[in-house]
């Protein structure tokens, strides 16, 4: 009689690590289905600094789902150097949109300005915000997971 593989899904599924990557995960892809519905949808076209934001957000969405649902810690390492980039752009955008950071070290170019947030929620939530809430949520569920699952 052979024994069950201590690494293998089965455990993986029901492990407590499972559920912080999974909800690296759905942080991510709720993010992606956002950026593109403001984007898309709403037709509000993304300055600079979100161009950014995106680049290092739309893959995580693919590849933290990848992980969770293949059961490879390996994904959670590669999203994690994605997720800090993240929270350095968006913590740069969000000191830029509340003035912390001196005028001639805007970015931005042509195209919107990365400093003048035009779409606000619940009063006093810019986008910027809601950005490195989101990449700080990745890290911080990424760290969990992988201490919880180290070897």
């Amino acid at each position: 009689m052979s024994r069950p593989n201590p690494g293998g899904p089965a455990t993986a599924w029901s492990s407590k690590g499972w559920l912080w990557l999974s909800a690296a995960w759905a942080v991510a892809l709720v993010s992606t289905s956002v950026a593109l519905f403001i984007g898309e949808v709403m037709g509000m076209p993304p300055c600079q600094l979100c161009w950014y934001q995106r680049i290092l957000m739309f893959p995580l969405a693919v590849i933290l789902g990848m992980a969770a649902f293949g059961n490879d810690r390996r994904g959670a390492i590669y999203a994690l150097p994605l997720a800090i980039g993240g929270v350095a752009v968006a913590g740069y955008h969000t000191a830029l949109v509340a003035g912390l950071v001196p005028q001639w070290w805007i970015p931005c170019g042509a195209g919107p300005s990365c400093s003048d947030q035009k779409l606000v929620i619940l009063g006093d939530i810019q986008i910027p915000w809601l950005s490195l809430l989101a990449f700080t949520a990745i890290v911080a569920f990424l760290i969990v997971y992988l201490r919880k699952t180290r070897r």
